[in-house]
């Protein structure tokens, strides 16, 4: 599964992840600064599976039945590697699931 961790998500959760998952990071897809709309198209042009963010805001920006690939929120009081890798596991379960084109959040 090809996963696009957004910029707002500190780089280093991409080895939180298990070797099944290939993850990738905005800067180093080349995006940094992209807008939200134009990041998951770009995404999903790129054949990625889901985004992974901590942009509560994304939600009540996009048009939720128009998403071209699902988007992963992390809830966590802050965007530190320290309170986001709890999460992961929950994130990994998501993602194992029957995935829509939606916005699924995930918390401690």
């Amino acid at each position: 599964m090809r996963l696009l961790l957004d910029e707002s998500v500190p780089q280093r959760l991409t080895a939180s992840f298990p070797e099944s998952f290939e993850v990738r990071t905005v800067p180093q897809m080349g995006w940094s600064g992209t807008g939200n709309g134009k990041l998951l198209h770009l995404a999903a042009g790129s054949d990625f599976d889901a985004m992974i963010t901590v942009d509560q805001g994304i939600a009540h920006e996009q048009n939720l039945n128009t998403l071209p690939i699902p988007v992963v929120i992390m809830l966590a009081t802050r965007n530190r590697l320290q309170e986001l890798q709890p999460l992961v596991p929950q994130v990994i379960t998501v993602l194992s699931g029957t995935l829509h084109k939606q916005i699924y959040q995930v918390s401690a």
